[in-house]
């Protein structure tokens, strides 16, 4: 049986609830293993990238490109394709699954990373 656990719920300006505030102690239960380690596996990603696609709009390969201080250009020669080509790609908002594992390959990440 789960003990009680401490938090306060704030709602949103409808009355719906919209955060939860919990102990820290809790909170790391809930994202940590009992060894401290990360539960999942999964490769993180950095909130800018995640800021760049849900606030400016960016495709995720250009937000990641962005956060690594990459050009376009870099990115198609590591792809073997123009920059041109390489830009149109980018403009997707969605990749095919060729596209990314090469772009991931190309970044330096991970697909999932790049599948938001």
């Amino acid at each position: 049986m789960n003990a009680p656990i401490n938090a306060q719920i704030l709602k949103n300006i409808s009355g719906k609830p919209e955060f939860a505030v919990i102990p820290y102690t809790e909170y790391l239960k809930l994202t940590k293993g009992i060894s401290g380690k990360p539960k999942s596996k999964e490769p993180l990603i950095p909130h800018d990238v995640v800021e760049m696609v849900a606030i400016k709009d960016f495709s995720p390969a250009k937000a990641w490109r962005k956060h690594l201080g990459l050009t376009q250009a870099d990115i198609a020669k590591a792809l073997g394709v123009s920059q041109p080509a390489y830009a149109k790609q980018e403009a997707q908002e969605k990749l095919s699954a060729q596209a990314i594992k090469q772009v991931a390959k190309a970044l330096g990440i991970k697909e999932s990373q790049l599948d938001l």
